[in-house]
């Protein structure tokens, strides 16, 4: 399924976002920056993709981290997941912190987090009294077990 997404470049440099493979579920998001940028190690930094989006209603756009430099340099969004809104049209940035016990750099045009393009359901939040029972009940964290 396709889906179009219109894209403005905030700057001739941006780079549009790419799929990596025919079948990745996220699109590659591109570094927009004027020379290297260094993160320090537990510093979080926002870098600019040099894009905006008009994403169609109904859907979002998930910004996830990419599994390369997340596991092997400790580069992540710092809100372990952002949503970019169907209706937000400014710049689309990514809060990439550093996990790691190193500095890391990042350069222009970089591949440094993904987007997932996807449709979501708005809830109608209806207050009720009570709750129909479940074999589960109140079981919160583990109660499943652990194999």
């Amino acid at each position: 399924m396709k889906q179009s997404v219109r894209i403005k470049k905030l700057d001739e440099r941006a780079v549009m976002p790419s799929y990596g493979s025919p079948f990745a579920a996220g699109a590659d998001l591109h570094a927009l920056t004027d020379g290297t940028l260094t993160i320090r190690p537990h510093e979080t930094v926002f870098v600019h993709t040099g894009l905006s989006m008009e994403i169609p209603e109904g859907f979002a756009g998930l910004i996830y981290a990419r599994s390369g430099i997340a596991c092997k340099r400790g580069l992540a969004p710092a809100n372990k997941v952002g949503v970019v809104d169907s209706d937000y049209r400014g710049e689309v940035m990514v809060a990439l912190h550093n996990h790691s016990e190193e500095p890391q750099t990042i350069e222009n045009g970089e591949r440094i987090a993904q987007m997932v393009i996807t449709p979501y359901l708005t809830a109608d939040f209806v207050e009720a009294a009570e709750l129909e029972d479940t074999v589960r009940g109140e079981g919160g964290f583990g109660s499943t077990g652990t194999k």
